[in-house]
């Protein structure tokens, strides 16, 4: 089980894409107190992993002290961030605080596209640089990339770019349109959005390092109907395996999908996990429309952040899904299948 949390709303660039529209630094954020006694709750409610992200996560004075209690307490923290502001010795001293991992963004090859939409002339050549710093220092990192029609032809291209710069993995995030994001073009169609999961799968047959759609559960559906075998449980984690605290304490089920369960500064988070109807909701997984006749909605679920950003309904059919098949022998294989570790 792993939880998110947006350490703070400030950030030293501008993208397009945003869910956060991230910029300056919110009133009320979670104070170092308040970030500790999280870590505390979070580890006492069953999580392994917790990110820390942002907004920049590096602009906060006290990481490295949130990075330390995370792993005093037994949480494997990891770092998701855009690269730009992270040198050779915070490298260094985020190993030796104990940093598990990583996670670098990188949308193109093309310094001057992924500039474009970061809104940062050398925001590529920054992002690269991170990634250097974090092999030289020994600490693990990943590439994540946001997919969007102008850069899907090239993913294939970026994942051996990862993997000849030293990355572990390669995620890629699939575009939800929720904060600067609603505003943005360039989202994928349905039968491209198909096409490109399997083309995700295919090449994960040929590189070492983890490869992992984010926000697309039907690469889970896709795998089946491929015959491969995945490292995977679930698709959508949303409120079963995955939650998010944001800058000012609120619970969300995904980053993507802004309905609150709490708030950690009137409710503790433990609490807020094992009883907040919301969650509990998500769990039964009685998904309405194609997603609820679907053969495949105990392993893939449908992202409920599309749904919830199309219809209000969080647990309405995913509109980018184009596989409308009922009950089947999928769904008896996966009968009484409960959440996900």
């Amino acid at each position: 089980m792993l939880v998110s949390w947006n350490t703070t709303n400030q950030c030293n660039l501008a993208c397009d894409h945003c869910y956060r529209d991230a910029g300056p630094r919110l009133a009320e954020e979670l104070s170092t107190e308040e970030g500790l006694a999280l870590v505390e709750e979070v580890a006492r409610a069953g999580f392994r992993v917790l990110i820390l992200s942002g907004g920049e996560p590096l602009l906060r004075p006290d990481l490295l002290t949130l990075v330390a209690a995370a792993r005093r307490r037994g949480l494997r923290p990891v770092l998701g961030t855009n690269g730009t502001l992270l040198t050779f010795e915070l490298a260094r001293k985020f190993k030796k605080a104990g940093l598990a991992a990583v996670g670098i963004s990188l949308d193109s090859r093309h310094a001057a596209e992924h500039d474009r939409l970061r809104r940062r002339p050398g925001a590529w050549e920054a992002a690269v640089a991170a990634m250097d710093y974090c092999r030289e220092a020994g600490l693990p990192f990943q590439v994540h990339t946001t997919v969007m029609d102008w850069n899907a032809a090239e993913l294939e291209a970026l994942t051996d770019f990862a993997v000849a710069r030293g990355a572990r993995g390669h995620h890629f995030f699939f575009l939800v349109p929720t904060g600067r994001a609603a505003r943005l073009g360039g989202r994928l169609r349905a039968a491209a959005y198909e096409d490109l999961l399997g083309r995700i799968l295919r090449k994960q047959q040929k590189v070492a390092i983890e490869l992992k759609p984010t926000c697309a559960p039907q690469f889970m559906r896709l795998a089946r109907q491929m015959a491969l075998t995945l490292p995977y449980g679930r698709g959508c984690l949303a409120g079963l395996a995955y939650c998010l605290v944001n800058p000012r304490g609120e619970v969300q089920p995904c980053a993507y999908l802004d309905v609150s369960a709490g708030n950690v500064r009137a409710t503790p988070f433990s609490r807020i996990w094992a009883q907040s109807p919301l969650f509990l909701d998500l769990r039964r997984q009685e998904y309405r429309g194609s997603c609820g006749r679907c053969a495949y909605r105990r392993v893939c679920g449908g992202c409920r952040a599309r749904a919830y950003s199309a219809s209000g309904d969080y647990l309405g059919e995913d509109p980018w899904c184009l596989y409308r098949g009922g009950e089947g022998k999928e769904e008896a294989h996966l009968a009484g299948h409960g959440c996900p570790g």
